[in-house]
């Protein structure tokens, strides 16, 4: 893909159907606003005290700013494969290179802040790191690893503090017997 194919596609998201079968291309921050069917990807990493890596994103962000969540989510570009925009992404959002198994997908839909509504066929990605995250900030406010229990204990005490597709994709990992 030559830069001004990366560029020009840099805001777009790729409208899928319900079986993730591509359908076309909007500029992000619309398809957000529509609440219209594209495809994403949350990546989940534990580092070698089966601690989760959570990110707090950034207060400027265009929906959720300051919720926490998992080390990494977005969307892959027009021509991109989700494997590689996840990977991609790590790397730009807290500097981290690490290899990604693909996991499992799902679909939801929910109204966010901002007038925005999240639809997404979401491809969920795990991994390994023990490193410190150089992050962007950016996209990060704040990062740090947490043990599953007391992540468990503040998702039932404070759910709020967390994003929607967080608390879906975590209770499918944790459902998983391989998952740490």
């Amino acid at each position: 893909m030559t830069e001004a194919h990366k560029n020009s596609n840099a805001d777009q998201v790729i409208l899928v159907d319900s079986s993730d079968q591509q359908l076309g291309e909007m500029e992000k921050l619309e398809a957000h606003r529509q609440g219209k069917l594209h495809r994403a990807f949350s990546v989940f990493l534990l580092n070698n005290n089966n601690e989760m890596l959570l990110q707090q994103r950034a207060l400027g962000k265009y929906h959720s700013g300051g919720l926490w969540t998992n080390a990494c989510c977005s969307h892959p570009r027009p021509g991109e494969s989700t494997d590689d925009a996840a990977l991609r992404r790590l790397r730009e959002e807290l500097g981290i290179s690490c290899p990604l198994t693909m996991s499992f997908s799902f679909l939801y839909h929910v109204s966010l802040d901002k007038g925005m509504f999240e639809h997404e066929y979401d491809h969920v990605y795990t991994g390994r790191f023990s490193g410190t995250p150089d992050v962007n900030p950016d996209e990060v406010a704040d990062w740090k690893f947490m043990s599953l229990e007391s992540l468990d204990l503040d998702l039932q005490k404070r759910p709020h503090l967390y994003t929607h597709w967080f608390h879906i994709a975590y209770r499918r990992l944790r459902e998983l017997p391989d998952f740490y």
